[in-house]
């Protein structure tokens, strides 16, 4: 680049400062966008709203770094209405705070098959007055509510129940039909499901009570799995953690959240009669019951 300075601006003393600059002030300038790799693409945490990201005290290990990038690492799981992968974020400048979470992404509308929707969200309605207001700014996180997604539902279900203290996985951020969470690990992998795994007795009595507290703590805040089973319960380790949450259920202003309940006890109960735990979902459904009301 050349400049056209006025005649007589350039004397010797202004030209003698031109070139002698302090190195102190010179440096190089990099482009950072240059530096990401296929499947790479900066953290949008900066961009999110506040109901967008998890509820806090957030865990250490989240990533809240503006200069963050994620990295697709593949395909963890997947499904009829979404598919799991996993992704590692972290900031260039402290590489040995990366971690890796799971992004689960729901398919569009046309690609969902979700059974007995309205079933499972008969009764529903909007409690919170911030989101009320969110529609009427028509903000970022107004948007997603308005579309009525399935990722909103499980997103609202994860924040909830990490706050009654229930084991789900930590709540990272939502964004548009995408839900990061914690990724449940044992031993370095990927946590098995419940249904994967023969424990031994003392455990599977562990198993129950973690079973039977989550279920009691849910109920009590009025709230139903609606699906759950061996296959949506990691074990991880000595540790129940409960998953897959979009169709939950409203017990009380759901006219078949009673049913829903029952049916999970029902499920639940049999996997551990099958395993030599004697059990009853009879039994089980009324100590919850005891708890909701």
């Amino acid at each position: 680049m050349t400049h056209d300075f006025p005649e007589g601006f350039l004397t010797p003393s202004t030209t003698d400062r031109l070139v002698d600059v302090d190195e102190r002030f010179v440096f190089d300038y990099n482009s950072y966008a240059d530096d990401l790799g296929p499947g790479q693409s900066w953290s949008p945490w900066d961009d999110l709203e506040a109901l967008m990201k998890g509820p806090e005290p957030r865990p250490d290990w989240v990533v809240t770094s503006s200069g963050a990038i994620d990295t697709e690492l593949g395909i963890l799981k997947t499904g009829k209405e979404a598919d799991v992968f996993l992704v590692e974020r972290a900031d260039p400048h402290r590489p040995d705070e990366a971690v890796v979470m799971a992004a689960k992404r729901y398919r569009d509308t046309d690609h969902r098959t979700f059974h007995r929707a309205a079933a499972y969200t008969e009764g529903r309605s909007m409690k919170r007055s911030r989101d009320n207001r969110a529609l009427k700014r028509k903000s970022s996180w107004g948007r997603i509510v308005a579309a009525g997604e399935w990722a909103v539902s499980e997103w609202g279900a994860l924040r909830r129940l990490w706050e009654l203290g229930v084991a789900v996985p930590y709540p990272v951020q939502i964004d548009e039909t995408e839900i990061m969470m914690e990724w449940i690990t044992h031993d370095g992998e990927t946590a098995p499901r419940l249904a994967q795994v023969r424990p031994d007795r003392d455990l599977l009595g562990s198993y129950y009570e973690q079973l039977r507290d989550a279920l009691g703590t849910m109920a009590q805040a009025g709230i139903v799995h609606g699906d759950l089973s061996p296959y949506n319960t990691l074990a991880a380790g000595d540790r129940l953690v409960i998953i897959d949450l979009p169709q939950i259920v409203d017990l009380v202003g759901n006219p078949q959240g009673m049913d829903f309940l029952l049916r999970d006890c029902a499920n639940m109960c049999q996997w551990f009669r099958a395993r030599g735990f004697e059990v009853d979902e009879q039994e089980l459904f009324g100590d919850l019951m005891a708890h909701a009301f």
